[in-house]
């Protein structure tokens, strides 16, 4: 499950990135404004008022920043598997550059007033 920013026009981007090259459908998504989103954040010790970042919850593993968009990566279709080598480079790091446009997100792309809703085709990929 990922749990991300639903107003966030760069987060919205990225479900529908990953929704194109999952077509196994492995992850599910979950606005972090939602009730459902709010609670698997609550349940894995995260303050959904305080989250800047999107987490990715899989096999019981929390995982977040720039871990999490790498472990993504990992099964998408495509290039983008090789983005798992980004590892080499040190967390600290990775997670500073993540930090960075997580703090400008909205004023880089902008923020939407609501929750983009999904369509009927992807609709079952998303909680609540």
């Amino acid at each position: 499950m990922v749990v991300f920013d639903g107003v966030c026009n760069l987060c919205n981007r990225y479900v529908r990135f990953v929704i194109q090259r999952d077509p196994p459908a492995l992850f599910r998504f979950a606005p972090l404004q939602s009730p459902g989103g709010a609670r698997l954040l609550e349940r894995h010790g995260f303050a959904p008022e305080n989250v800047d970042t999107f987490v990715l919850i899989k096999g019981g593993r929390v995982y977040e920043r720039s871990d999490a968009a790498l472990e993504i990566a990992r099964h998408l279709h495509g290039p983008w598997r090789l983005l798992r080598f980004v590892r080499i480079v040190p967390r600290w790091l990775r997670d500073r550059a993540y930090d960075i446009v997580a703090r400008n997100r909205y004023r880089w792309f902008g923020k939407l007033d609501e929750c983009v809703v999904p369509g009927p085709k992807d609709r079952d990929r998303f909680l609540d």
